[in-house]
């Protein structure tokens, strides 16, 4: 217990990105509420506005440039305990000047690095937030099943009605590294066989293709987001859709957070890396797409801008047709999730 608050206070250290972030709200949660602590999380200054919202946490502290100066504002704060899930040389260092208990998860990477140079499966079939537990164990901190957290600011919510009328699909154009996006001609061709309307989600980078996606799929209602709304925006429409149609890429964890019928297509990684979606109880399970036999898959942990070997078919080889008949019949499921997280 830290003598100067009275109560247990808890730094959670992770510095990015999106889909990481959104993935350490189960354990944000659970320490809030298990223990119960004062809870602090550490993130790059980019994502600060992910957590804010967050009932569950009393302050988000942005990384400073100097990690000095990080340090310097952390250390003031006195924690009773320093939980790592970010794990990385920075990190390490963060860790080791607060001088204070702390926790680190598994990261995985040998067996990660066997499985995309070797295609020698070492991976164990656990998720990364269960990952995550493990390492809290020894504190008695246990998963809730009420799987992951994305709060929506007053200010970021939307009205779709504005866009479209009724149900509709979201789709997420963009990700980290091209090698996980969804192609145009493979998008086109699933977009073409979908009735319900269509709105496009991502950042600037991928309003150029948004355009094009309108300009191609004529006769279809669709209408492109993509660099119009902030990153909470975007959430919201997510969080109001009837199917979501996403890559490996934060959105498909934004998804889950709201237990949305998550239609997943898979390029260079895997969903046996562990952050394939992590739902709540009772969610509806949506579908992964992944064109398996490829001896060429996984090429990578993370991403590339390029496919390796030229011909892309991690994606380029995916049944169009098929994955809008999944699109087509979560639309018209009647699991129609609780809208939360408000």
């Amino acid at each position: 217990m830290n003598g100067q608050t009275g109560t247990t206070k808890v730094l959670i250290i992770r510095l990015s990105s999106i889909g990481d972030i959104v993935l350490t709200t189960p354990v944000i949660r659970a320490v809030h509420q298990q223990w119960p602590a004062e809870v602090h999380v550490l993130t790059k200054k980019g994502f600060v506005q992910i957590l804010s919202p967050n009932p569950h946490i009393s302050k988000v502290i942005p990384l400073e440039q100097s990690l000095g100066d990080t340090i310097r504002t952390l250390r003031a704060e006195r924690y009773d305990l320093v939980i790592d899930l970010h794990k990385n040389i920075r990190t390490r260092l963060i860790r080791l000047a607060l001088r204070r208990p702390s926790l680190a998860f598994r990261k995985l990477n040998g067996a990660k690095w066997l499985m995309t140079a070797l295609h020698i499966d070492r991976l164990p079939r656990i998720h990364l937030v269960d990952r995550y537990f493990q390492a809290l164990a020894p504190k008695g901190i246990q998963p809730d099943g009420q799987g992951l957290d994305y709060f929506i600011a007053p200010k970021d919510r939307v009205q779709p009605g504005e866009w479209v009328n009724g149900a509709y699909v979201a789709v997420a154009l963009g990700a980290a590294h091209a090698t996980k996006q969804i192609p145009e001609e493979k998008l086109v061709d699933i977009l073409s066989q979908v009735d319900l309307p269509i709105l496009l989600l991502g950042g600037g980078n991928e309003q150029t293709l948004g355009d094009r996606l309108v300009a191609t799929l004529t006769g279809r209602e669709v209408v492109n987001l993509a660099g119009r709304l902030s990153l909470g925006q975007s959430a919201d429409v997510i969080r109001q859709a009837r199917v979501v149609l996403t890559p490996d890429t934060g959105m498909m964890h934004i998804a889950a957070a709201f237990q949305k019928p998550i239609i997943s297509v898979w390029g260079n990684t895997i969903p046996a890396f562990g952050m394939y979606p992590y739902l709540r109880e009772g969610s509806p399970e949506g579908q992964i797409w992944e064109v398996r036999g490829l001896g060429c898959r996984p090429c990578s942990k993370i991403g590339h801008k390029s496919c390796p070997k030229g011909h892309f078919r991690c994606m380029m080889d995916q049944p169009a047709t098929a994955i809008a008949n999944s699109i087509r019949d979560w639309g018209e499921s009647d699991q129609i999730p609780l809208q939360e997280h408000l």
